[in-house]
């Protein structure tokens, strides 16, 4: 069946997510999990405002969750103990045969590499839990992957980084050509760009290897807007130049060579653990608004939300301070995915 993964600005029925659980990736401190739970409860607040949201709750989460998410969010309950939807969840296709069918691609969730921080027991079975809960169907794959570690375009190119999809901890025995077969057999990507790398962080324990929907994203056939740190004092700024070099010289499905937009880095060079990899990037594009990474920094938040209201005209841009987010190890994006509207 020839399943495509829309582009992330076609229209959304819902955007799923997960309520945090306790446990290593809501913090040890009363302090840091109450800062976690009104992070998700902020973003999937801001998400609302432009498209339904189902929110998964484990049963130990759910009078806490009813207290704090408004009735305009869906609960549904279900074990988490990841709550990273991006990764552990579906990635949604549709079939242009058959225009009223949705297509839940389940791929392997090991926890980004097998790390032994990680619980994936219950959040392996997200995407399953959802597809029967939305009647897609089950389109099973055997590769290790998360949705944070591919970007597309709608129109058959899907952006990948070596050290994800190949990565050992994850795809072992895999080449780029069983990566890209499989990328075609699921989503209906023809053409693979692949990226060398991700950002410096995201390459400490807690990192995921290097996900592309913290570099990368593609806003419209074409045309890509890239991480760019500015200062030479952080090393993503060899990181970003030599990555705007690698993908000018790219080509997307129809032929295109690639328009790059700088989308640069907020002032923040360090936190306590190091080099910082704040990404505007790393945003949500759902209906008729923009949901992005804030960072406390007046001057480079309404610098990005400029460039993202221009990238996708006709969208508001709202900001969520995305700061607990990125101490946790991603972004807005990673915390949400998007159920694409059914031509009817």
């Amino acid at each position: 069946m020839p399943w495509q993964m829309p582009s992330e600005t076609a229209r959304h029925d819902r955007v799923w997510m997960a309520f945090p659980a306790e446990g290593e990736t809501l913090g040890d401190t009363d302090a840091l999990r109450e800062e976690g739970y009104a992070t998700w409860t902020a973003v999937a607040h801001a998400v609302s405002e432009f498209t339904p949201v189902t929110m998964l709750v484990d049963p130990a989460e759910l009078n806490r969750a009813r207290r704090m998410l408004s009735s305009d969010i869906t609960i549904l309950e279900a074990p988490v103990d990841e709550f990273w939807m991006r990764d552990s969840g579906p990635t949604f296709v549709v079939d242009a045969e058959r225009p009223g069918v949705l297509g839940a691609v389940d791929w392997v969730f090991n926890g980004w590499g097998a790390n032994s921080w990680a619980s994936w027991t219950k959040s392996g079975e997200h995407a399953r839990i959802i597809a029967s809960e939305v009647g897609a169907e089950l389109v099973s794959s055997a590769l290790v992957n998360e949705g944070g570690g591919i970007h597309v375009d709608g129109e058959g190119t899907v952006l990948l980084t070596e050290t994800v999809q190949l990565d050992p901890r994850r795809n072992p025995y895999l080449d780029r050509q069983r990566v890209e077969a499989e990328m075609l057999r699921t989503i209906g990507a023809t053409k693979a760009v692949w990226l060398p790398r991700g950002l410096t962080r995201d390459y400490d324990e807690f990192g995921t290897n290097g996900h592309v929907d913290i570099v990368a994203a593609i806003t419209s056939p074409g045309r890509i807007l890239l991480h760019a740190q500015q200062d030479p004092a952080h090393p993503d700024f060899e990181v970003s130049a030599a990555l705007r070099e690698h993908l000018a010289g790219q080509t997307d499905a129809a032929g295109r060579t690639f328009e790059i937009v700088d989308l640069p880095a907020p002032s923040t060079l360090r936190d306590e653990e190091g080099f910082v990899d704040w990404s505007y990037v790393n945003h949500l594009v759902t209906n008729d608004g923009v949901i992005a990474c804030g960072f406390d920094d007046d001057v480079a938040d309404a610098r990005a939300r400029d460039i993202l209201a221009d990238a996708y005209p006709g969208r508001r841009v709202v900001t969520v301070d995305a700061r607990p987010l990125f101490d946790r190890g991603g972004g807005i994006h990673c915390i949400t995915q998007q159920q694409p509207t059914l031509a009817r």
